[in-house]
């Protein structure tokens, strides 16, 4: 008799298990897919207008959404592909994997870029223009990818090398299955280590030379105060990026003293607060604190309900008084 009963409660948490799964899913992956759709109206209203093709700023704003976008929709599947305990060959694997941590790491450099724009148009605003071209703007995002790149393709050239035993085996995917050698997290340690060192290096610089320059009595203390407040927003989204690189290890601690059903929970915390909060909220910061941005992306997002301000646009752009 309480064998049976014992039977019948683990079927019952089991069912509850599978229901809080299904709900914690659909939670997580709604917001996902609107933000998907907010993203794709952003770059469209960006490739609507030659000016916001054409001015660094909305070069480098146009750079983080469609790195942030990919992020999004790869971390999505991948999350999507966990749930339904999907496996894939390792070589599939190892693409997904590369890619997510590619992704990562330009967009973590491109707060940099972004942060030293800033720098530059508040603490150098006469030369600004001279020292913010879109052709050296493009050559920097160029660069930025070169540099994100280092840890994927060191990665992939290992895998290729010393690690491709049983490569069509199918497997879950995550970076602790796959890349299980003491190489592989020595190597992530140390390049983590080094991009955030510099980029946290850089934006604490900006920061400090922007509030310099706010205390001057010559400066546009409005504008610079924007700026500073840009760049923490910098800040907070590097510290995220920080520990969403961290969290194989963090998980793998967590691991050995909880069990499986905590384990999920803790994952799902991870997932929602570091992977897709930061890359549904950014993007929507920052395209509405920019004035003439947002009218541009209003009247798209709404089809055309929310009429254009195409005046005070234009006034705006060519005034450079739109402050991201």
């Amino acid at each position: 008799m309480s064998n049976l009963n014992e039977s019948k409660a683990n079927i019952t948490q089991t069912v509850v298990m599978a229901q809080t799964e299904q709900v914690k899913m659909f939670l997580s992956v709604t917001p996902c897919v609107i933000f998907l759709y907010v993203n794709g109206v952003m770059l469209f209203t960006l490739s609507k207008k030659t000016v916001f093709q054409e001015m660094p700023r909305y070069m480098l704003f146009g750079h983080m959404l469609w790195v942030d976008t990919l992020n999004l929709f790869m971390s999505v599947v991948l999350y999507i592909c966990a749930f339904r305990r999907i496996s894939f060959m390792k070589y599939v694997c190892l693409f997904l994997l590369i890619s997510t941590t590619a992704l990562l790491h330009v967009s973590v450099l491109n707060l940099s870029l972004m942060s030293l724009e800033r720098y530059v148009a508040i603490c150098f605003p006469l030369r600004h223009a001279e020292i913010t071209t879109s052709e050296r703007t493009k050559m920097a995002i160029g660069v930025v990818w070169m540099i994100g790149l280092i840890q994927p393709l060191s990665d992939m050239i290992i895998f290729y090398a010393i690690d491709s035993t049983s490569a069509v085996m199918n497997l879950f995917c995550s970076r602790t299955t796959l890349f299980r050698l003491q190489i592989y997290k020595k190597l992530e340690i140390s390049i983590t280590c080094i991009f955030f060192v510099s980029v946290c290096f850089v934006i604490i610089f900006t920061y400090a030379s922007i509030a310099a320059v706010a205390k001057t009595a010559s400066s546009d203390k409005v504008s610079a105060k924007k700026a500073n407040k840009t760049v923490l927003l910098h800040l907070l989204q590097l510290v995220l990026g920080l520990i969403s690189l961290l969290l194989e290890p963090i998980v793998e601690a967590i691991y050995v003293r909880v069990d499986f059903y905590i384990l999920t929970n803790v994952m799902y915390f991870f997932f929602v607060v570091l992977i897709i909060f930061p890359r549904c909220l950014s993007p929507l910061v920052y395209g509405l604190r920019d004035q003439a941005f947002g009218w541009s992306f209003k009247y798209y997002f709404t089809l055309g309900f929310i009429r254009q301000n195409r005046c005070n646009t234009e006034i705006r752009l060519v005034a450079g008084g739109c402050k991201i």
